[in-house]
């Protein structure tokens, strides 16, 4: 092809060549091109083949649109900035079409990769149960506030709780939120005009010693990996998925400390061992651990996933018997407001408590202040202290501030 000759044709800048072989009718077929001048700068643009519609007249009324389009300044001046606008418009399109299904797929590879497959199984499960099923093949564009009370209204019928309504509600946020991040979706998020039901989080279970001490008891007699996950919350605070993905490369035995890496809070922070803690790592150490090597493996080696059944049964036994409110049902996650609530009853101020937990500001903290009302006392007391008049003088000059007030 790079051999075959350019001809002219009697219309400036328009020019052809024939395909060696291919026809179009009786006559060969023919590649149109032309060259103008644009801003002092030569170029030369492709039209297409006369089999593809490329006629000699469909070329010379392209010409002069344009042409005529770079003398008012208005409209694309090449054929280059035509494809790029009806490329634009074309996308413009497509996205105006997108379903929230269409968005969902892209968002949950998107969430998979960031926060890995466990993180999103459940929001997966809320979306297939309650958002598929009412928004699925509806263009994102469409969603409306009535859309989403009509989910709001269907899960309160089946008696779910306003907590599970204000997951589900976030996680459409967050499908709003990515596709107007990644251009996708350029309208309101009509999550923002809907109602959350809200949920009081403040009360918060958490075990006595004695409790604690009968949970960890059963357990060993049931399963010591469980056991020891659980004393590991209990006396580091730790989540479960921090304890699943911990390697041995992050315990430093010698130090005491765990280097908890990426977080829920994408943020990495250090866990100290208490010395029941120490002792249970280090009679679990294999002599070849390896630095990626996890210290709690699921069967055949891989990262556990999920809380085993053995700790739900468990605890089901011990403490949930005619327990409806979840929020006084004993969970694994009690574990760990377990041992946030004994360092504040013990008088540790929230902030370190905070630092402790990996909470990114003091709003989740704040939940266990509850728990310390001597300490809160106590800086009452030392207000009324500083009140004081300490001498006589101070006594006199307090007296003679009243008179004079």
């Amino acid at each position: 092809m790079a051999n075959y000759k350019w001809k002219k044709t009697k219309y400036k800048g328009l020019e052809y060549r024939q395909h060696a072989t291919r026809k179009h009718g009786i006559k060969k077929d023919k590649f149109y091109r032309y060259r103008i001048q644009v801003d002092g700068v030569r170029i030369r643009e492709s039209f297409g083949w006369l089999s593809e519609g490329w006629t000699l007249e469909k070329c010379l009324t392209e010409i002069a649109r344009l042409k005529q389009n770079r003398i008012t300044g208005t409209g694309p001046a090449t054929l280059k900035e035509q494809r790029q606008l009806t490329e634009q418009k074309k996308s413009t399109l497509e996205r105006a079409n997108l379903t929230f299904s269409d968005v969902w797929t892209k968002y949950n590879t998107q969430a998979t990769a960031d926060r890995g497959k466990t993180a999103v199984i459940s929001e997966n499960s809320y979306y297939k149960n309650w958002i598929e099923p009412n928004l699925a093949d509806i263009p994102m564009k469409d969603v409306s506030p009535f859309h989403l009370e009509k989910i709001k209204s269907k899960m309160a019928k089946k008696g779910r709780k306003p907590r599970s309504i204000e997951y589900t509600l976030a996680i459409i946020r967050q499908v709003f939120n990515y596709a107007r991040r990644t251009d996708l979706f350029n309208g309101d998020n009509p999550v923002s005009k809907v109602k959350i039901p809200r949920t009081d989080n403040r009360r918060v279970l958490f075990l006595t010693h004695d409790e604690a001490e009968t949970l960890l008891t059963e357990l060993m007699k049931i399963s010591k990996q469980v056991h020891d996950m659980a004393l590991m919350s209990l006396h580091t605070g730790m989540r479960a998925g921090e304890i699943f993905g911990l390697t041995w490369g992050c315990v430093d035995l010698d130090a005491g400390t765990m280097f908890l890496k990426d977080t829920k809070n994408k943020s990495s922070r250090t866990a100290f061992m208490t010395k029941g803690v120490n002792d249970m790592l280090a009679g679990i150490k294999p002599d070849n651990a390896g630095i990626d090597d996890l210290v709690f493996p699921g069967v055949g080696g891989v990262k556990i996933v999920q809380i085993s059944k053995t700790f739900k049964k468990t605890v089901d036994t011990l403490f949930n018997k005619g327990v409806d409110d979840p929020r006084r049902r004993v969970t694994f996650h009690s574990l760990r407001h377990t041992f946030a609530s004994w360092l504040v009853m013990e008088g540790v101020d929230l902030y370190t408590v905070k630092e402790m937990l990996g909470h990114k500001d003091l709003t989740m903290t704040q939940r266990y202040a509850h728990l310390a009302p001597d300490t809160l006392r106590g800086a009452v007391n030392v207000l009324e202290k500083a009140l004081k008049p300490k001498t006589v003088k101070d006594k006199d000059n307090a007296v003679r501030m009243q008179q004079k007030a």
